[in-house]
């Protein structure tokens, strides 16, 4: 028997999406990215001098991703400033998304993206690349596509996509499965795949086809918000 979702959603279906960029009007790109009642803002500075010098590369511009989940955005309160658990998706949302940059043109400098979760209901993580991924091509920063991230998973022996937090918490039966993906908006190449739970290897591929179809709808809202922009 298929497993009923908490929010009534079919197995494949995302939550409701809203994007929207130029949201910070002193970053050099930003925009909002949202799964339901999970809501990341993302801002881009740069490209700039990186200092220190040392950790310059006369080759190429560098991507650096700072993703910080605010302390009013969950239920429990967060103490302030960076964790492990931040510190860690910071990392992991600048091997998502550097693939998609191309920062020859700008020796020993850097892009700073700043990813603010402001509500968090799971999904965090994918939120803030969508975003970070809209407010780059904002920025004007030469990028060979956008990236789509969508969290998938599993609740007992069904796949499921973009979890939300009680189906991250869900524990009957084989219990739940988080599985983080990122890959190019218009091309089969993921650029990150974490998973934090248990999956049976043969499975691994459905996963992989229902997070490229909800992909598929993740660009659609990117890229109307960025055609929105240019009209204005």
């Amino acid at each position: 028997m298929a497993i009923k979702r908490t929010d009534g959603r079919s197995l494949t279906e995302l939550r409701p999406m809203i994007a929207k960029v130029g949201v910070i009007p002193n970053a050099d790109g930003s925009a909002i990215f949202s799964f339901g009642d999970t809501v990341a803002i993302a801002a881009v500075y740069g490209p700039k001098q990186l200092h220190p010098q040392h950790m310059q590369d006369p080759a190429t511009g560098i991507l650096r991703c700072t993703y910080d989940l605010l302390s009013f955005s969950v239920h429990d309160r967060k103490k302030p400033g960076p964790s492990r658990r931040s510190q860690e998706i910071s990392k992991v949302t600048e091997w998502a998304l550097s693939p998609a940059l191309d920062l020859q043109g700008f020796p020993n400098q850097v892009v700073d993206v700043q990813i603010y979760v402001i509500q968090a209901d799971a999904g965090t993580r994918t939120a803030g690349i969508n975003a970070a991924s809209m407010a780059l091509a904002h920025a004007g920063l030469p990028m060979k596509d956008l990236i789509c991230s969508v969290a998938c998973g599993k609740l007992d022996k069904d796949i499921v996509v973009d979890l939300n937090k009680d189906e991250e918490d869900f524990k009957d039966g084989e219990g739940a499965t988080d599985f983080p993906l990122a890959k190019f908006a218009t091309s089969d190449e993921f650029t990150l795949m974490q998973l934090d739970g248990k999956i049976q290897p043969e499975r691994v591929k459905e996963v992989i086809e229902a997070a490229t179809e909800a992909c598929k709808e993740i660009y659609e809202v990117q890229k109307k918000a960025l055609k929105e922009v240019v009209k204005h």
